[in-house]
């Protein structure tokens, strides 16, 4: 009598049929991800490619001219004493700027933390500004605080003063109004910070008999580094970058003394009609912008190694 003997399946090690998931969640992750990369490709990368080549030709506004010169744009550029008046009028809005909005971001967080009535009153008041465009903050300020025969200000210190007008005053002038307008965003941050502290720091430091001064320089402006780390990192980049305000209200006037390098740039390329010659002051911002967040994220490496 003859038997048969029935071969077992054979069963795939845990290293093949991890393999196998592993490229799986591969292939599916890139499916879910690939309607973001065509954007992403389409509209980041290939128009930063694109403006690369373009910072290197003669281009002009309707397209023809269009020469390779190679460096010859950015050496005009680094040779134009009004780009670096514009460069120097953003870095002088950027320091302006970023300190107060840090400071009083800070400040009114702190304020509103320890509030106990109409908490939502005093959050509408401060982050309300932030969410009007910035035409409407231009039109506001420009109609009804600036004014020098019926603005607030004048009305208030009875002066007839030209504050977007003045070489001496329009930069602040515009300062202001960017404090006023974008401080809500840096309240908000620092305002979700504070309410994560956990309470029983400050209950132990009431134990030992920590005033309210101790207890803000020893518990919670550390716990609030990282928070502050990143809004320096976000105000510095929004403030290099400023445009909109400072077009809408001074035009970079008076005498250049507002012009901030974007403004620059626009008005080199869409005045002037040097497109390739516009690309190459984009592209010294954007470098400038490179090798500050990058010292930023340095210090702040440093820091943290340091702290831990």
């Amino acid at each position: 009598m003859m038997t048969t003997t029935v071969a077992a399946p054979a069963t795939a090690t845990p290293a093949a049929t991890e393999d196998k998931v592993r490229r799986g969640w591969t292939q599916h992750g890139l499916l879910f991800v690939a309607p973001f990369l065509v954007i992403y490709v389409a509209f980041l990368v290939w128009p930063t490619i694109l403006g690369l080549r373009m910072s290197m030709s003669s281009v002009n506004i309707a397209g023809t001219n269009d020469n390779m010169v190679g460096f010859d744009n950015y050496a005009e550029a680094f040779a134009d004493p009004r780009m670096w008046r514009s460069l120097w009028n953003t870095v002088v809005f950027t320091v302006l700027s970023t300190v107060p909005l840090v400071l009083l971001g800070l400040g009114f967080a702190l304020l509103v933390h320890h509030l106990r009535f109409v908490q939502w009153l005093w959050r509408l008041s401060f982050f309300g500004p932030f969410l009007l465009p910035s035409a409407v903050v231009s039109i506001l300020w420009l109609q009804m605080i600036y004014p020098p025969d019926y603005g607030l200000i004048n009305g208030t210190l009875g002066t007839d003063f030209t504050w977007l007008t003045d070489p001496s005053t329009a930069m602040f002038s515009v300062v202001l109004t960017t404090v006023w307008w974008t401080v809500g965003f840096n309240f908000l941050l620092y305002l979700a910070a504070l309410q994560s502290i956990p309470q029983h720091l400050y209950e132990a430091a009431a134990i030992d008999g920590a005033s309210a001064w101790d207890k803000l320089r020893s518990i919670t402006l550390p716990l609030l580094g990282r928070t502050t780390a990143l809004i320096v990192v976000l105000q510095l980049l929004a403030s290099l970058k400023v445009f909109d305000q400072i077009y809408l209200m001074t035009g970079g006037g008076p005498e250049d003394s507002t012009r901030p390098i974007i403004e620059y740039a626009y008005d080199m390329g869409f005045t002037g009609y040097r497109i390739g010659y516009a690309s190459a002051v984009s592209y010294i911002l954007f470098a400038i912008i490179v090798v500050v967040s990058l010292a930023q994220l340095r210090l702040f490496r440093k820091r943290a190694e340091g702290s831990s």
